[in-house]
């Protein structure tokens, strides 16, 4: 049977959302707004329509996903921005049939808490596992301090095949451990993500360590990584226990290098992933929409 994704249907699985606006769109003004009594209300309206105007001033959901990111989502809620990236990533892994890949994605959207067992490294959906912490009835229960109605697995051959028909319940776990094929789905999820919103083709390995490299330029996907970046760029001294948060290292090369800023071109560009002091994954993926040493930052259509 074919895999299918029913997180966000999407008829015809469009490769982009695109729509046809019309020119009759009723203005609103700021004098509009500031009439409404309720102050929350008025608060809600600015947003809404701020974002109803980025969206007329794109084709696509994806530009004006992009243009959102480059200028700062201000008031946009964090929420409303993971549900944006949620549906853009529906497009850009349409036709994946490797549940690694779609899995990796979540990270994209859905925080994750980490874990480390038996010299593996675990991620599982911080929602899913939050809760009120009755007594576990399983190994990985008890690891993770799930909730046991959350039956939580960890991703594997045995169960990929089940994992189209939970996905909506984020309740299958990953391993994230260097050198196996959870960082190598996270890297396949990370180019498609930049070919899909940038329109930019590029390779992304996950490395195993890295010796004496020179950070020509490196984007971290996250808030500690790119703490890290910097005092890596800075020549700080790193401290074990510091280094020990680093969950994935990538090195990502532009397969046409006309594209790349001429500081850049020819050096390696790497990625950072790291986990917070508290054991949680927070992915920026805009951070990949934004943070590349790319000539344009021009959002497919």
């Amino acid at each position: 049977m074919t895999p299918t994704w029913p997180v966000v249907p999407v008829p015809g699985a469009a490769t982009v959302l695109v729509w046809r606006h019309t020119p009759s769109v009723r203005p609103v003004s700021a004098a509009d707004i500031a009439a409404i009594a309720d102050a929350d209300a008025r608060e809600n309206w600015h947003v809404l329509i701020a974002f109803r105007d980025l969206l007329l001033r794109h084709e696509t959901l994806e530009g004006a996903y992009a243009e959102l990111m480059r200028n700062g989502p201000g008031k946009t809620p964090l929420l409303f921005v993971n549900q944006l990236v949620h549906v853009i990533l529906r497009n850009a892994l349409d036709g994946i049939d490797d549940a690694r890949v779609v899995r990796a994605a979540e990270l994209f959207f859905r925080t994750q808490r980490v874990t480390v067992h038996e010299n593996s490294l675990i991620v599982a959906d911080e929602e899913t596992i939050g809760g009120s912490n009755p007594t576990p009835v399983t190994p990985l229960v008890s690891m993770l301090g799930i909730p046991a109605e959350a039956a939580i697995d960890v991703l594997n051959d045995d169960n990929a095949a089940s994992y189209w028909e939970r996905s909506d319940r984020f309740d299958m776990a990953l391993d994230l451990t260097a050198g196996r094929e959870g960082l190598t789905a996270l890297a396949e999820a990370m180019r498609r993500w930049i070919a899909h919103v940038l329109g930019v083709e590029v390779t992304i390995e996950p490395l195993t360590e890295l010796r004496e490299a020179t950070l020509s330029w490196y984007v971290g996907l996250d808030a500690d990584a790119t703490r890290i970046g910097d005092r890596m760029w800075n020549g700080e001294e790193i401290d074990e226990a510091t280094m020990a948060r680093v969950v994935g290292l990538f090195v990502l090369t532009f397969r046409d290098p006309s594209v790349v800023l001429d500081k850049v071109k020819g050096e390696p560009v790497y990625l950072i992933l790291a986990m917070t002091g508290d054991k949680t994954i927070r992915m920026k993926p805009q951070n990949l929409a934004t943070g590349l040493p790319i000539r344009h930052l021009e959002a497919v259509g």
